[in-house]
Formats: structure tokens, sequence, C-alpha cells
């Protein structure tokens, strides 16, 4: 009887086939990537020039914003008559990834995108992420015929779409990898997405950057020794951020209902444009308009007025729940700075290490991405207070509860085992859902 080869076992096919499609996949994923990258990393350069350009212009014309209410009918009638399909921005994206049924249309790109410059150049209270998502979102989408993607392979490409985008909006390639994650379903990662979500969003900040484009810089935090004190503070702060995030989010659902009162949508940020411009004639400044990058910015030198945040928080509520276009993210950024920043004349931290905490902790709340939003402080603040920053970020995503701005976003883990039936449901039908006290399969939220 032969004695089998002491290296048979080398030869044996399945063994050397093994790493094959692990690397197929890698380099499948490369290329597509490569291509989601420099696609929304050159669209994400020219908004972000656009956007400083069209600030610029408003700050040095400040009369413009009395033009706010003209070009809300310009925003609302371009969605009413050309972008129907596409008027429920990041939402629709969320749905496309849960149900997909027909690919995101390309005019959802420019339409945001003149809607964002819009409201920006006439003094609208709004941000940018939700711009740089959409736009992702859209031209990642049109390679899935290009690539013959099929539809499983067609939701990784959104969520990578999505990764783009915010990575390189914000220049924080991390937390825009694990936004595109964390965001669409609350609670869980989905863990076959992470090569295409890094590797797209790796791509687009480094095709932004080649353009020649910057990002805001904000102070690094100096290192501060754990303490029970500063722990302690940081979860009462992590609370406040919580309801803040909480609130937010409500009022700008509870504004946008109430203006679908008036029955022809494109007259809706017209009389939602009249009433910001008119708040921002009686405050005597437009501080609070627009993004409010250095009112950011200065939070972190001295502690900001503690009205401030509230002023931020209503003006963009009004501004987004009337219909005008542009993202939540950079405004929250605001708001939750600032608060932070005030909490500085009462607590016994840095102002700069409160203002951090606010600026991530609010976000996380509100998008309910507390992995991204602390992944976020490490990119922009270093690593010294990364536990402060990563405490105040988890504690306002358990505070916020089953609220946030994206209507879309599916329960996919409870925060509590308290509200585990609402599992399964997007936030935009849990009051239905309670209301009838059972449980109702995911339907999309109007």
């Amino acid at each position: 009887m032969a004695l089998p080869s002491p290296f048979s076992r080398f030869r044996r096919p399945a063994l050397a086939l093994t790493p094959a499609p692990h690397l197929l996949f890698l380099l499948r994923w490369l290329l597509i990537s490569a291509a989601v990258g420099g696609l929304v990393g050159s669209a994400s350069a020219g908004f972000l020039v656009a956007l400083d350009w069209v600030t610029a212009w408003r700050e040095a014309h400040p009369g413009v914003l009395w033009l706010l209410p003209a070009g809300g009918l310009v925003v609302g009638a371009s969605y009413h008559y050309l972008g129907q399909g596409v008027v429920r921005g990041n939402n629709l994206l969320l749905d496309e990834i849960h149900t997909p049924r027909i690919r995101i249309p390309l005019r959802m790109a420019p339409l945001v995108l003149f809607g964002t410059l819009v409201t920006h150049l006439f003094g609208g209270s709004a941000g940018r992420e939700g711009t740089a998502v959409q736009m992702g979102g859209a031209l990642a989408d049109q390679l899935t015929r290009l690539f013959g993607l099929r539809p499983r392979d067609r939701k990784l490409l959104l969520i990578a779409g999505i990764s783009a985008g915010f990575a390189s909006v914000f220049g924080t390639p991390l937390a825009g990898a694990v936004f595109g994650l964390e965001v669409f379903l609350l609670g869980t990662l989905r863990y076959d997405a992470l090569v295409p979500s890094f590797l797209a969003a790796v791509c687009a900040d480094l095709v932004t950057r080649a353009w020649g484009v910057g990002h805001a810089h904000y102070p690094e935090l100096n290192a501060l020794p754990l303490t029970p004190l500063g722990l302690g503070l940081t979860l009462g702060c992590g609370l406040l951020f919580g309801l803040t995030a909480r609130g937010f989010a409500t009022l700008t659902h509870r504004i946008t209902d109430g203006f679908k009162r008036i029955g022809y949508p494109p007259l809706r940020p017209v009389v939602g444009g009249m009433l910001v411009a008119l708040a921002v004639f009686a405050l005597g400044t437009t501080q609070y308009i627009g993004l409010g990058v250095p009112t950011i910015l200065a939070s972190f030198q001295t502690p900001a007025l503690p009205q401030a945040f509230l002023l931020k928080l209503g003006l963009t509520a009004l501004t987004l729940g009337c219909g005008f276009k542009g993202g939540e993210v950079t405004p929250l950024f605001f708001i939750g700075a600032t608060l932070g920043s005030a909490l500085a004349l009462v607590l016994p931290l840095p102002v700069a290490l409160l203002a951090a905490m606010g600026f991530v902790g609010v976000f996380a709340g509100a998008a309910n991405t507390p992995l991204a939003c602390t992944l976020m402080g490490l990119e922009l603040f270093g690593t010294h207070a990364g536990v402060y920053l990563a405490l105040a970020c988890v504690t306002a995503y358990l505070v916020s509860g089953h609220t946030g701005i994206y209507s879309a976003q599916v329960i996919g883990q409870a925060k509590h085992l308290r509200f585990g039936r609402e599992q399964g449901q997007s936030l935009g039908n849990l009051p239905a859902h309670r209301e009838n006290g059972r449980a109702t399969p995911y339907e999309k939220a109007e």
C-alpha cells in the first residue's frame, strides 16, 4: 500500500483557491471604489469651492437676505416640477439600501447642489452634509449598470457613495467610512460593506484634497487626566447633548409637518424664507445663518453666549423644515459646540474640550451614529481627549432615544430592551407603530 505524499495537502484545489474569492472581492471593489471616489471627490471639491464663494458674496451683501423668499420659490419650484422623485433626499438613499426599487435618478445631484447654493446665497441656515451625501449616492448609483452589479452589490455601492460624500466634504475619511455603515440601520453595522465603504471614503478624500480644496482646521485638544469628576461631568454633558439632539430632530419634523398644510409646495419655502429673514433682522446679526464656521471656531477659544445654540437650532429647523436644501450636520456642529462652550461658564472643564464634546455629541444623538462621531472627534481634535469625546457621543446617542434627523433610518437594535418591539421599524413609522401597539413591517416613511 503506497503511503500518501507529505506534500499532497499543498496540492488540494480547495486550499489553493481559498484566498481567491477574497482577493477578487478586494480588487473588484478597489476598482469600483476608486471610480466612486473620483466622481464624488471631484463633485465635493466643486461644491465646497462654490459654497465658499456664495458665502463670501452673501456676507459682503447682507441686504440679499430679503431675497430669501424669492430664493425659496426657486428651490421649491425646481423640486416640485423637476425633482419630485428625489425630494426625500437622504431618506430616499436609505430607503434604497433597505428595499431597493429603482436606480437613484442622476438629477438628484445637480438639484441638491443648486438648491443648497441658493439656500446659502440668500441666507438660509443649513449645512452641507446632505448635499455631499446625496451627490455621492446619486453618482455612485450610476455605476450600477456600468459595472454590471447585482442588487446585493448595489446596496454596497450606495453605502460606498454615502461614505465618500461624507468623508470628502469634511475631510474625515475614517468617520465618513463608518458613517456610511452606521447611518441606515440604527444600532447595527453591516460588515460586508466595510471594504467598499473604507476604500470609497479614502479615495474621495484624497481626490478632494488633490483638487486643492481644504477644510476648516480645529484646535487639537490637550491631554486631560481621567478623573471621576471629569467623567461624571462628561456624562451629564452627554445627557444634555442628547436632549438637544432630540429637540432639534423633533422640532424639524414638526415644522415640516406644519408646512405641509400649505398645499402648493413651492410656497412653503417662500413663507419660511420670510420668517427666517424677519428673525435675522430682529436679531440684528447674520451670525446664525449659513454654516456658521467662524462662530464654531470662536467657541473653542471663549465661552459662547448661552442663547447661541438655541438661536441656531430654531433658525436651522425653520430653514430645513420649510423646504430649503442643505444638510443638518454643520448646524448641529454649531449647536453642539456653542452649547458645550457655554457650559464652560459653570463647569470646571476646559472650554475647548466642552466645545469639542458638544460638536460631536449633538451630532451623534441626532444622526444616531456614535461610532462615526467618535472617530470624527479623533480626526478633528486629536486623540488626547478621546475617552471624553467617546463618552459624550455614546451618552448622547442613548439619551436621544428612537428619534433622529433621518426618518428612513431603521432600528436594527433597540437602544434599550424596553423598546425591543420597535426593532425593524423606521423612525418615521414609529408614531403609527406606537399608536397601534403592535409590530408592523417596515414601510417607507413619507
